[in-house]
């Protein structure tokens, strides 16, 4: 049996979309999975420092989908989360083709449990070579208007192409006394979007400190959890939606 392909997916830049990512594939690594993050959005690369792996990486996706390198010479092993393998994308150019990722895709299958395309913003080539793979779509929202309705188009593309799971994650969340969000009713976003709601993320100094240098959220933070509960309902499993 191959690993499940999993894609990330934003309608527009800003969402926190490749933070998640890899806070997600950690998690999912974490639960015993062999887990591939592989980032497409080449020209703006940041899971490489995320992940802790930047000044690591020889090779890149587009070498990989050019043919200049075997899949596995780009293959970093994470320092920062034990059984979780990136490939990076180039700091600048590059071209995501659908059917060289397939190939790519359908080679590292064997060897992991989980591959995670971490998709660039929007519906360009990035987005429908991941979507032409993938068996599981993430939409990544923030709760304001421009990025509901843009995660909807970015929804709908998905369930116009058959896409089996869809599912929604609401990105930096005001939570708290006297929080406020520019759409303060959450079941607005997950009805404008359309698609099954799977986790709730708060706004976070936690994450953000973690995503800029490169290092674990705290074993014991709600962030930690709310990771950890995102990842194994993505594996089906009966947990609870943790919103804090």
């Amino acid at each position: 049996m191959g690993a499940k392909v999993i894609m990330v997916a934003s309608g527009k830049g800003g969402t926190g979309k490749s933070t998640l990512s890899v806070l997600l594939a950690a998690e999912l690594a974490a639960a015993g999975k062999r887990t591939l993050l592989i980032e497409l959005d080449s020209g703006l690369r940041s899971v490489d420092i995320i992940a802790g792996v930047c000044g690591k990486t020889v090779y890149d996706i587009e070498d990989i989908l050019s043919g200049r390198c075997e899949a596995d010479k780009a293959v970093v092993q994470s320092p920062l989360y034990p059984g979780l393998s990136v490939v990076s994308a180039p700091y600048s150019g590059g071209e995501i083709r659908p059917e060289a990722l397939r190939v790519m895709v359908n080679k590292m299958m064997p060897v992991f449990d989980i591959v995670l395309l971490d998709t660039a913003a929007g519906l360009g080539a990035p987005f429908l070579a991941a979507k032409a793979v993938a068996s599981m779509a993430l939409v990544v929202i923030t709760p304001d208007a421009v990025t509901m309705r843009d995660g909807r188009i970015v929804a709908d593309e998905l369930f116009d192409a058959g896409m089996p799971e869809i599912r929604l994650i609401i990105n930096r969340v005001a939570v708290g006394r006297g929080a406020k969000n520019p759409v303060s009713n959450l079941d607005e976003c997950i009805d404008t979007v359309g698609a099954q709601l799977i986790g709730v993320v708060p706004a976070s100094q936690e994450i953000a400190f973690a995503a800029a240098e490169g290092r674990v959220l705290g074993a014991a933070s709600d962030e930690k959890l709310i990771m950890r509960s995102i990842a194994f309902r993505i594996l089906g499993e009966d947990a609870p939606l943790v919103i804090r």
